[in-house]
């Protein structure tokens, strides 16, 4: 949610990138890119519910995201049921703040649907393959992603939980997901306990590229990137200390190599092959 308070979006860009672009007057104050800009991960939210009639709104406003050719291959399952989200944040361990969100919904891929109606109208499904579960996945993105502006734009925080696959088949009983559904990620959402920080990007000569791919200097701006963050926003743990040890200066690269060197998700495969998903 944006108001006269809210630093113009121009302020904002360059709190996230060291090569921020200029930003016009006209574009300076635009609400909905104010709010994009300024948006964070919210793990400490209020004792308040969402109120009523929100969340269905929200799924709606999300649900008019793009889709690919119209298939509308996504589902979002609302976990209105105290019972059901604590079952959920039992199956995230290492994350308590789940347990703690007044509400959470997953995002899902759904291919079902698009095979059901093969069926009613007695026509083959031609594209048994990786795309059919990848066109799926592109859906429950774009999907969660419309869902967290509209939800922070209603003053509302946010934070994905993208460890319900790591207990995807779990997640899938206790969802109920039939074949070709499949969770994506689950949103974590409620009111914020308070402002929390926006958080550093890396810069956009890395990840915005024209007209070719382009990696030049990009140790050298990672490692300028790996400084700036660790003053700005020094991480409060380190990762795997038992495996690597505690560094004196521990940056954003160091952290997700750490992450990554753990196995993580090594049986995803395997779960979505028996949800009836050809990857070849």
């Amino acid at each position: 949610m944006t108001d006269d308070a809210t630093p113009d979006l121009g302020t904002l860009l360059a709190a996230r990138y060291v090569d921020a672009p200029r930003v016009d007057v006209a574009t300076s104050r635009n609400g909905t890119l104010r709010g994009m800009a300024q948006r964070v991960s919210c793990r400490a939210f209020l004792d308040t519910a969402v109120p009523p009639g929100w969340v269905e709104t929200l799924c709606a406003a999300a649900l008019a995201s793009p889709s690919k050719s119209d298939l509308q291959q996504r589902d979002i399952v609302v976990l209105q049921s105290p019972k059901v989200r604590q079952a959920l944040a039992a199956l995230v361990p290492g994350q308590p703040w789940v347990a703690d969100a007044p509400m959470i919904a997953v995002f899902c891929g759904n291919n079902r649907r698009q095979r059901v109606l093969h069926e009613w109208h007695g026509v083959g499904f031609a594209n048994d393959h990786l795309d059919a579960f990848f066109n799926a996945t592109g859906d429950a993105a774009i999907a969660l992603g419309a869902f967290v502006t509209a939800a922070e734009a209603m003053g509302l925080g946010c934070c994905p939980i993208s460890a319900v696959r790591n207990e995807a088949r779990a997640v899938s009983q206790l969802l109920d997901l039939p074949k070709y559904v499949f969770p994506f990620a689950g949103l974590a959402l409620g009111f914020p306990a308070h402002a929390p920080r926006i958080s550093q990007r890396l810069p956009l000569g890395v990840t915005c590229h024209i007209d070719r791919y382009c990696e030049d200097d990009l140790r050298e701006a990672v490692q300028a990137y790996d400084d700036r963050r660790a003053v700005a926003q020094p991480y409060a743990t380190q990762r795997a200390v038992q495996v690597f040890g505690e560094k004196d200066v521990y940056a954003w690269s160091d952290d997700k190599v750490r992450q990554y060197s753990q196995p993580e998700r090594d049986t995803f495969g395997e779960y979505v092959r028996t949800q009836g998903f050809k990857l070849d």
